[in-house]
């Protein structure tokens, strides 16, 4: 059935900004970066990179934004201060300086609170709003308007927060986002009052901003976009201050597969939701709630029983959509046959044909298996995935072989009464036969191994060279084990070209897990730089050709 424009449904992703406000939430810019590049593959039409002039972190993401391919970068920041101009606000001047093509600007709409909180008039309390989006606007920027509590705005005194809307609307405003900021107000509500509001402001102007406060979130951005708004606002998992913002992971779903509305979001990208949602619980180094709707593992697990038996003849009766349609799969709890159908699809992304019934697919899948129970976890980590599948069709040409290593770290007090910390790596490697040693010291044990590893590399592979670490988690695995515990370790690399990618180790030792993870890397960059190896004198050419030297036969007699 053909769509019509009103069917269409904008999607703002709020993750970076107000998914850092949450507790034990701290993102770093690789961490807001890596974040931003995903969510830009998914089909977010939107994304609030942060609040530029608020901290160092969000003015060095807006210094060095992602390449975004889809997605527009939004900044968020207020309204002009009362008693200055906006083209003299210190605020709006980060903002616009910030580069960002949209701007999303806060400002109050509850009577109370602008005289509580602003101290101000309510007429003040509109020019600010208007002047404030019309000197966006004047920049060329697409404009949004928070409305912050508007909700409790429009409960208290509904003349009011129109004439707020009206004064951002009538100034440029593409965007009027009806804000739920104490996350109080119920679905019924919420429907009710933006239904009142489509008769004056029209409905694909109006956008819904919900926090979790009553778990209503999801409903209630459901709500409003049934009574006729056509931006809805969340993060990935819901994560967010207090109890959590509204949760795109399963707003997304629900709009497109119950609803009818189509999104950013593709049917093709669809199945991609599990993916960002446990990329982000692998960037925030905590494990994935099993039991979120539609990503979580268990969300299409069946124990053994009637219920299973009876899904053999229709599976569709126990399970509300196809797993399949968001990146899930089904689980048989008393079985260990699910998971083929998903690793030949991450295997296609790669651009691996392979058979389904090959055999070296089932192998793949008992890998995987096994390795999660060992504390692998491949959703943050795709290119230690896709060297483990190749490996597994034989598909990784052995660039060298690491013979060991050694790491001595050192803490003294130097002749000056300092404290000095010091960390020296020496690694052991055979390249074509040849065995190489080398020492380097660093700036603790990681670093220092990085050193020597790539020391040892750069002269057959001069492509190591441009390499660079960019981000380094460790995560307990069985913290009631102490310090005996098993560690993951996950690295996130990229080089000149601006590939990103990321890579896992898991271990006991916390030194071994990183090394593992470290020649995840470096193997990537070589599968990604040089060519295919085939014979001996062709591995010898390709790293010639890698180093700019001419093979024998081709240089001048």
């Amino acid at each position: 059935m053909p769509y019509m424009l009103s069917d269409r449904v904008y999607l703002y992703d709020s993750t970076l900004r107000d998914g850092a406000q949450a507790r034990g939430v701290d993102f770093t810019v690789a961490d807001k970066q890596a974040i931003a590049r995903e969510l830009d593959k998914l089909g977010i039409d939107m994304i609030e990179g942060g609040w530029p002039g608020a901290n160092p972190n969000d003015d060095e993401f807006f210094a060095h934004p992602p390449a975004l391919h889809k997605a527009t970068l939004s900044a968020f920041g207020m309204t002009r201060r009362s008693g200055r101009s906006a083209e003299n606000d210190p605020g709006l001047a980060a903002l616009l300086e910030s580069g960002a093509k949209a701007i999303c600007l806060v400002g109050k709409t509850w009577d109370k609170q602008v005289a509580s909180t602003l101290g101000v008039s309510e007429k003040e309390n509109l020019r600010m709003i208007g002047e404030s989006i019309a000197h966006v606007a004047r920049h060329k920027r697409e404009a949004l308007f928070d409305a912050e509590h508007f909700f409790d705005g429009y409960k208290s005194n509904p003349e009011f927060a129109l004439a707020c809307l009206k004064s951002a609307y009538d100034n440029g405003a593409r965007w009027l986002v009806l804000c739920d900021t104490n996350g109080g107000s119920l679905p019924f509500e919420i429907g009710d009052i933006v239904g009142q509001v489509t008769k004056h402001i029209p409905g694909d102007r109006l956008g819904i901003h919900c926090h979790n406060d009553t778990d209503n979130a999801v409903a209630n951005s459901l709500s409003a976009v049934q009574a006729g708004a056509r931006q809805v606002q969340g993060t990935v998992g819901g994560v967010g201050e207090r109890c959590g913002n509204a949760n795109l992971i399963s707003i997304i779903p629900n709009l497109m597969l119950k609803m009818g509305f189509i999104t950013g979001v593709t049917r093709e990208k669809l199945p991609l939701l599990t993916h960002v949602s446990h990329f982000l619980d692998e960037r925030l180094n905590r494990a994935p709630n099993q039991h979120a709707p539609y990503v979580g593992s268990a969300a299409f697990a069946h124990k053994g029983g009637l219920h299973v038996a009876a899904m053999a003849k229709d599976s569709t009766s126990y399970e509300h959509i196809d797993p399949a349609l968001v990146g899930n799969q089904r689980t048989i709890l008393v079985s260990d046959k699910a998971g083929k159908s998903s690793i030949l699809d991450r295997l296609k992304q790669f651009g691996i044909s392979v058979k389904p019934d090959d055999e070296r697919v089932g192998a793949l899948v008992s890998e995987v298996k096994q390795r999660e129970k060992q504390g692998y976890a491949y959703e943050g980590a795709e290119a230690s995935f896709e060297l483990l599948a190749r490996r597994t069709l034989a598909k990784v040409p052995e660039y060298f072989e690491v013979l060991g290593f050694r790491v001595i770290g050192e803490r003294r007090f130097n002749a000056k009464g300092a404290l000095v910390n010091s960390s020296e790596a020496s690694v052991k490697l055979s390249v074509d036969g040849d065995e190489v040693m080398t020492v380097a010291e660093g700036n603790g044990p990681v670093n220092a191994l990085d050193g020597a590893l790539r020391k040892a590399l750069i002269k057959h592979f001069p492509a190591v060279k441009d390499l660079q670490l960019t981000d380094y988690k460790v995560r307990i695995l069985t913290p009631g084990e102490g310090t005996k515990a098993i560690t993951r370790v996950l690295i996130e690399s990229r080089d000149s070209k601006g590939r990103v990618w990321n890579t896992i180790g898991v271990s006991a030792n916390v030194i071994d897990a990183s090394f593992n993870a470290l020649l995840d890397s470096v193997t990537y960059k070589l599968l990604k730089t040089l060519p295919p190896q085939g014979s001996a004198r062709e591995t010898r050419r390709s790293r010639s050709r890698a180093a700019g030297v001419k093979p024998r036969d081709q240089q001048e007699q």
